[in-house]
């Protein structure tokens, strides 16, 4: 039993650690992308959460969930294609709504329909980091 306990904890550091240096290397597209991805995970283990009746875990992974969508939200530049950030403002603003209500439901269906609101648009946000990032690859490197 120990065995697996520490185990556990060593693959959530490992996961902390690969987590860190994805963060640091990445281009603010590309932090876009990890913050996509870890809402629509946090959205998929309140809905396991969900369905074995763990109801305190579930509220934090929905908790997660929208609190990264509200750092996205937050995170927005109007300044630039104000028509695209005022849509993503309000898909932001209803997922987080909806994380809501499916909380107080506890409604699978809602989760869902969340996870696959940002599925939908994660696609998009990974062929404009890998753009960026092939676009820096082609620049010619400055010699130190």
């Amino acid at each position: 039993m120990k065995n697996t306990l520490a185990m556990q904890q060593l693959k959530k550091a490992y996961q902390d650690d690969a987590l860190e240096v994805a963060v640091y290397g990445a281009s603010p597209v590309g932090l876009i992308v990890l913050l996509y991805e870890g809402a629509i995970r946090a959205i998929n283990q309140a809905k396991v959460l969900m369905a074995n009746e763990r109801h305190a875990e579930k509220t934090q992974m929905i908790n997660k969930a929208s609190d990264i969508v509200e750092g996205l939200r937050v995170a927005l530049d109007h300044r630039h294609d104000a028509n695209l950030s005022l849509n993503l403002e309000d898909l932001y603003i209803y997922v987080k709504f909806r994380l809501g209500v499916a909380n107080m439901k506890n409604d699978p269906d809602i989760l869902d329909e969340v996870a696959n609101l940002l599925g939908v648009i994660l696609p998009a946000w990974q062929e404009v980091a890998k753009t960026q990032h092939a676009g820096e690859a082609s620049r010619p490197q400055a010699s130190v």
